[in-house]
């Protein structure tokens, strides 16, 4: 019996495919993309195309788990579903007696982007009133917040409107890594003469693919936006009659900033020479539609919002935000109007206790009054992950900590468990989605029913309510029910689309009508921020050294850069044996220069060190990284390095705004293993 499903990728990926996926037997045979998906148009990533081995992995869990060994060991014995939630509501409901719910915390991160079982995990812990997880931290709170104070909470430009630009800047973004369909939409607009320009420390694929690179220095971004302002207006290549009308602020910045920022001193700063900047503030300002694909990474450190907020401030300068094909794309979720509240929050208090996702190891050793006495892990991996990993899993291992995974395989975070829940993939589940690299919903159906005795997230968090009495509807609803209560509070572009027709729409286009729209305070760009400011932080664009930075860089000779791998971009996509020879064993980059004076040579093992923390890898040596750099690709658990896991040497120290991470600003050395 064979049959083809049409569904939707569940990863952490900003594109969202549409998958047709074959199912012969009730095995999963081949994934292949929807050629009825515009923007992810018919074709998949190599790491996707492998998910069939990842569902059917002979490493996958297959019972509930209860540890038998000392907590990391990895030893469990077998026991059943009721079982294991027996025990753990009640162990839950005795913590809550002796110490009040916020000595529990529940944690479900970005493993499955559906909607559903995302969010209804957390939605558990939100109706329970226990501590909560700022969540997201870890990745992309700095950027969104850093946007949304700038451009508003709402998504950029429609990366389909690409085909309507005359530039194209990929201003920290690897394509081929972290946004392939976007580089397949780049091909064809190339072709018609529209220079890719590529901004990133490292010479990445895309890089290497781009008609330009240029190599800047890592934590200098906010440098080199506010000089090529500074080129625009003394060139008088800014369009006053936009700034007036479309912006806030562009004035003071104009006389209190952009005067320090002459290409002389930011050549300095960034490492790029004069012409080279004076050659792509032309190539800006007399661009009609430039187009600038923002990436993430680069808000990943000390001064990372007041990096996004700089480079997102450049299409205001020359009106680029007010035509099709130009502007400026960080993210596009936030024009998916849905009611979140239904899964997230049903009940609860509006407030409560919060631990930041990145500062897990902190909360986990230092909190009190009540300490953390047990934690759910969900859809994450926290131990390989996190900054301060060392720390995280030092917290872990306390014995009067009570701790549940929920994971389709044992992970480094799992095996210090108590008790281990099988968990599906996203090709054993249904779910509704949004994409936040492109202006696309589904609903994407079950391909194959559950492996072994694996449940979904939505199937555990039900099953956990009705044993902890809570009531609310949606931990008693059918999954249409919940997507019908989701919709019912949906608003523009998402509304188009009756609740009952989604599972068979495929993917619905919801993209905003008209140009760049502006959702801050003002309803204008805001290149001065009145919100920055009542928080104590800078109100307008600008970038210093930073002091710990410069400390560090005196005491360490390397600094840090972290990027996704090509094939094990993170720890989700360990099960597949093939994808794991591809990518290779964990190593680092180091420049040639570099691995001189340190007696190093290709293939060999090294240690990466420094005050937190000792790594070991196998070193490349390479000039895709410039001098004083060392690039550690993707994020991989220690049984396949030679010790460790790179975060271990992440501090978690908090970014400008949005208390994000600084994976960019850790210094360190290397030397032979």
């Amino acid at each position: 019996m064979a049959t083809t499903i049409r569904t939707v990728c569940a990863h952490d990926c900003p594109d969202m495919c549409s998958l047709l996926v074959r199912v012969e037997n009730g095995r999963v045979v081949r994934i292949s993309g929807d050629p009825d998906q515009p923007f992810t148009a018919g074709f998949a990533c190599s790491k996707v195309n492998r998910d069939g081995e990842l569902v059917h992995s002979p490493e996958r869990l297959k019972t509930p788990l209860r540890r038998v060994g000392v907590k990391g060991e990895g030893r469990f014995a077998p026991i059943s579903w009721n079982a294991a939630l027996e025990e753990i509501a009640a162990r839950w409901r005795a913590i809550i007696a002796e110490s009040g719910p916020l000595a529990i915390l529940g944690y479900a991160y970005s493993a499955h982007q559906g909607l559903m079982n995302r969010g209804l995990v957390n939605g558990l812990f939100h109706a329970l009133g226990t501590s909560r997880l700022q969540a997201g931290t870890v990745c992309d709170t700095c950027c969104e917040e850093a946007w949304n104070a700038t451009v508003g909470p709402i998504g950029g430009a429609d990366p389909e409107a690409v085909v309507d630009a005359d530039l194209v800047i990929a201003w920290g973004a690897d394509l081929m890594a972290t946004n392939v369909h976007f580089w397949a939409k780049l091909e064809a607009v190339r072709k018609k003469g529209v220079q890719l320009v590529v901004i990133d420390p490292r010479r990445s694929r895309t890089a290497r693919g781009a008609d330009w690179h240029l190599p800047i220095r890592i934590g200098t971004d906010a440098a080199l936006a506010l000089c090529i302002m500074h080129i625009l207006v003394r060139d008088d290549l800014a369009d006053r009659a936009y700034l007036a009308q479309q912006t806030l602020g562009f004035e003071r910045v104009e006389r209190e900033v952009l005067p320090r920022f002459t290409p002389d001193r930011v050549a300095g700063i960034t490492g790029l020479s004069v012409a080279d900047i004076e050659r792509l503030a032309a190539l800006y300002g007399k661009a009609r539609t430039p187009f600038i694909r923002l990436g993430e990474g680069m808000t990943r450190l000390a001064q990372g919002g007041q990096a996004l907020r700089a480079v997102a401030l450049l299409p205001g300068v020359t009106g680029a935000y007010g035509r099709p094909g130009g502007g400026a794309m960080l993210m596009t979720a936030a024009s998916c109007e849905l009611d979140y509240n239904v899964v997230r929050k049903p009940s609860g208090p509006a407030s409560t206790r919060l631990v930041n996702h990145l500062r897990l190891g902190e909360a986990l050793l230092e909190m009190s009054d009540p300490p953390l006495r047990a934690i759910f892990i969900a859809a994450n991996n926290p131990a390989v992950t996190c900054p301060e990993a060392g720390k995280v899993r030092r917290g872990l291992m306390r014995d009067d900590l009570f701790t549940v995974v929920h994971d389709p395989f044992l992970s480094v975070t799992a095996r210090y468990a108590d008790i281990v829940l099988p968990a599906t993939t996203y090709l054993e589940t249904e779910d509704l989605y949004r994409a936040y690299g492109a202006y696309y919903m589904q609903y994407g159906q079950r391909a194959v029913e559950p492996q072994g005795e694996a449940w979904s997230n939505v199937r555990v968090a039900q099953a956990l309510a009705a044993r902890l009495g809570v009531t609310d509807p949606v931990f008693g609803q059918s999954q249409a029910e919940i997507l019908a209560a989701m919709m019912k509070g949906a608003r523009g572009p998402s509304a188009a689309v009756a609740a009952q027709d989604l599972p068979a729409a495929g993917p619905v286009r919801i993209a905003p009508e008209g140009g760049q729209q502006f959702r801050t305070p003002s309803g204008k760009l805001e290149f001065y921020s009145a919100a920055l400011e009542g928080q104590g932080l800078p109100p307008m664009p600008d970038w210093q050294p930073d002091p710990e930075e410069t400390r560090d860089a005196a005491r360490w000779p390397l600094r840090l850069l972290t990027a996704p791998g090509y094939f094990q971009s993170h720890t989700a996509f360990s099960g597949v044996p093939f994808l794991r020879r591809r990518e290779g064993a964990p190593f680092c980059v180091l420049h040639p220069d570099d691995a001189r004076a340190r007696g190093l040579a290709d293939g060999q093992s090294v240690r990466l060190f420094n005050d937190r923390a000792e790594v070991g890898l196998k070193v490349r040596v390479s000039d895709e990284v410039q001098p004083g750099v060392v690039l550690v690709p993707g994020q991989r658990p220690d049984d396949e390095a030679v010790s460790g896991t790179v975060n271990m040497l992440c501090s978690d120290r908090y970014t400008d705004i949005g208390e994000g991470a600084t994976y960019q600003s850790t210094y360190l050395d290397v030397k032979a293993w």
